[in-house]
């Protein structure tokens, strides 16, 4: 079996080389790809960019890919899923329609509105006047999220008026984001924990993933702006059957609903619920995601125990409810990001790769940002490796990586020093 894996970042090598694993996989190809990709046995990385849609369908029709797994949003945007189904392809993934509850913020917060997901209230502006004197009225806390896609990177926390009344002009004025700001959602900042809860439907079946929790902002103790995520741990420690039959109840089965009840067709592949968990333990939806996350994909496939290839094959098939339940290893994984000097609003790139470990079963590094010229490994994005470990507890898990990212260097690598300290503050 020949599969496609659409992308290049941590989630598409954690994607390709957990799907490489599974018994009936002969070939994995990953467009396009990275170093740590173009290093792994049964991988092959593909020159097309992620975003060239007509390409990868070529592609995939010529070389008799068996299915094709969309790891980022970009290429969903473009509607990825829409002409490889015109075409006859199986892919996982939904159609440009409904991947709207992740393109664009302003959908989704209507959405959720629309069919009583409990969601923080919002107001929407696409002009900077009336988003001025909105804010200059408020008297609590609120966050401005641009409306449209930025690697994560959207998402701001001021700390007073004068910086929301600059993020406002950044984005809708001077349009520092492009079109993805020039709309944005103002919404009351809720106080909690966060969990990325993520579902993989074929549209009939519903099968729900190991919990992950994600660290945003780029230093340690939640400070500095915010980011794709410089780390995660899975299982979340906010997870109760109790909260779990809530975010089912108030969350995932409204969504699933809505979305047949507004567009007359059911959802297909990967939904991510990020949640915030109130002080008082009520959830929240913040935002939806139509694909998996990053980083939280490399934990949750750490810890997968069952053959992901069966399990994305069951899904374009529309057989999920043939499969056994996905089984995850009950240790805890954690992974911590080592992204580049400057990153997130400046990262310098092109530099050389000192020294990197060889993984071990319980350790692997996932490429994000690498790229290979002349036998050498250079840094080429923001965030550069993903170095994941396992533990019989978080703490062990947390160790685990942090001894392993000792073996790694380049200049002007950063990290934070505390990724897994919201669940180990919860165990002990």
């Amino acid at each position: 079996m020949k599969v496609l894996v659409v992308g290049s970042g941590g989630r598409e090598h954690a994607l390709a080389w957990r799907i490489s694993l599974g018994d009936r996989v002969s070939k994995v190809y990953v467009a396009p790809g990275n170093a740590g990709t173009f290093a792994e046995k049964s991988i092959e990385n593909v020159h097309i960019q992620s975003d060239d849609i007509r390409s990868l369908a070529d592609f995939a029709k010529s070389n008799g890919i068996d299915y094709t797994v969309v790891g980022s949003e970009s290429p969903l945007e473009k509607g990825i899923v829409d002409l490889f189904l015109e075409e006859g392809l199986f892919i996982l993934g939904p159609v440009k329609s409904l991947a709207r509850l992740e393109t664009s913020k302003v959908f989704a917060k209507d959405f959720m509105s629309r069919h009583s997901i409990p969601t923080a209230p919002y107001k929407c502006f696409d002009n900077a006047v009336d988003a001025h004197a909105y804010i200059d009225q408020l008297t609590f806390d609120f966050v401005i999220k641009s409306d449209g896609l930025a690697a994560g990177k959207g998402v701001f926390l001021p700390d007073s008026k004068e910086e929301s009344h600059k993020i406002v002009d950044d984005l809708i004025t001077e349009l520092v984001l492009g079109d993805s700001g020039s709309s944005v959602v103002i919404e009351e900042r809720i106080s909690g924990d966060e969990i990325s809860f993520i579902i993989l439907t074929d549209g009939e079946n519903i099968e729900t993933l190991a919990t992950s929790q994600d660290y945003k902002r780029l230093q340690t103790g939640d400070l500095g702006p915010n980011t794709g995520g410089m780390g995660a741990n899975s299982p979340s420690s906010l997870m109760t059957p109790e909260l779990y039959a809530r975010i089912m109840r108030e969350i995932v089965d409204p969504t699933m609903s809505g979305i047949v009840h507004d567009y007359g067709m059911s959802y297909s592949g990967f939904l991510y619920f990020g949640i915030m968990v109130s002080d008082n333990g009520d959830p929240f939806l913040l935002e939806y995601n139509c694909r998996l996350g990053d980083p939280e994909t490399q934990v949750l496939l750490m810890r997968l125990v069952s053959d992901l290839n069966e399990i994305f094959f069951s899904a374009v098939h529309q057989k999920m409810g043939s499969i056994s339940r996905i089984e995850w290893d009950t240790r805890h994984a954690v992974v911590v990001i080592l992204a580049s000097e400057g990153y997130p609003s400046n990262p310098i790139i092109g530099r050389p790769v000192l020294s990197i470990p060889k993984d071990m079963p319980s350790f692997k590094i996932f490429h994000s940002g690498t790229r290979y010229e002349k036998d050498e490994i250079l840094t080429s994005g923001g965030r550069v490796f993903c170095v994941t470990a396992l533990g019989e507890t978080v703490r062990m898990a947390q160790k685990n990586a942090y001894d392993m990212i000792s073996g790694v260097y380049f200049s002007g690598m950063q990290y934070r020093s505390d990724i897994g300290y919201k669940a180990i503050k919860d165990h002990y």
